[in-house]
């Protein structure tokens, strides 16, 4: 698949950098640590979910050709951990992991567990692939209600806990929009070419991404 002259520059210009924030918001590729200090001094709410990118199935030869596997589409795919703001700006694009790996052992080993856990009062929303989380982070990290009945529970009880997790899934529509707008881009639509790209191409796309949706338009382009 062939780059266009903005994704070429936004790879070039990567490296190993982690990034700056501008007066509107941060310019990934940031650090979590980065994102979570600036959600803090905003005080602001953080919305956290991941993706899959499709990529090409790996060679028959390969020990480990299932674990590119996802449990949840059942196909070839990597997998990233978005964190947007709740005006849907993306801030952090975590690099990518094979698509067997659970978001939650994702979330872990990128540290967003300590980050919250030993840092200043927050709130990250996330979805049931997080459930666990919560005290682990210090009651900083919020998921949908966890069914408590082992049988058939009662009306009420039902009717109330669907209420909500639609409360709940209206507030996580930000980081939905997020991704959707890093999907547009055609790069990260369905991969064909070498995995083991894939986390600079999603990292570049995320910054160019954050960086369209925090650039003030011209006077020409404004509506």
């Amino acid at each position: 698949m062939r780059l266009d002259s903005r994704l070429g520059s936004g790879l070039q210009g990567q490296g190993r950098s982690t990034g700056s924030f501008s007066s509107n918001g941060c310019w990934p590729p940031c650090t979590l640590a980065q994102v979570i200090a600036h959600l803090v001094a905003d005080a602001q709410t953080g919305v956290v979910d991941g993706t899959e990118i499709r990529v090409r199935r790996p060679a028959a030869h390969r020990k480990d050709r299932d674990r590119f596997v996802s449990g949840k589409t059942k196909r070839n795919a990597v997998k990233s951990m978005v964190l947007t703001d709740a005006a849907g700006r993306v801030l952090f694009c975590s690099p990518v992991q094979r698509g067997s790996c659970a978001a939650i052992t994702q979330a872990r080993q990128l540290g967003l567990v300590e980050f919250l856990a030993d840092g200043p009062f927050m709130k990250i929303l996330a979805d049931a692939g997080y459930q666990g989380m919560g005290p682990q982070a210090g009651g900083q990290m919020a998921t949908p209600t966890h069914h408590k009945f082992k049988w058939k529970a009662p009306t009420r009880y039902e009717e109330s806990l669907e209420r909500q997790r639609q409360a709940h899934s209206s507030r996580r529509i930000p980081v939905e929009h997020g991704i959707a707008h890093l999907k547009n881009w055609r790069a990260l639509a369905r991969r064909l070419g070498r995995r083991e790209h894939m986390s600079d191409i999603v990292q570049a796309v995320a910054g160019l991404l954050s960086h369209q949706q925090t650039a003030p338009l011209s006077h020409g382009l404004r509506v």
